[in-house]
């Protein structure tokens, strides 16, 4: 899944994540930064599934974390994504 912003959704980086306004609506919507990581991997070929380890992998030495908490931010993931494409900011 390659996913794209659409050509009329401008991306804004600021202090504390991203802004995304849809210039056909005028309508903006601001992304934490968690959600600012997820929005950059998908954009760069990443899909939920490896989104999530990415999300997951936490610093070396860190605690392990289990395919439970790993299948729960897959879902996170793609629920992400279904709202991006609800909203119309995306295309596939």
């Amino acid at each position: 899944m390659t996913l794209s912003l659409r050509r009329d959704v401008v991306l804004n980086e600021v202090d504390d994540g991203l802004v995304l306004l849809d210039e056909r609506t005028g309508r903006y919507w601001h992304l934490n930064s968690t959600a600012e990581q997820m929005l950059r991997d998908l954009l760069a070929g990443h899909s939920p599934a490896e989104t999530a380890h990415r999300l997951t992998a936490g610093s070396a030495g860190g605690p392990p974390v289990d395919d439970e908490f790993r299948n729960r931010v897959t879902a996170d993931v793609q629920e992400f994504v279904n709202g991006l494409r609800r909203a119309k900011l995306v295309t596939t």
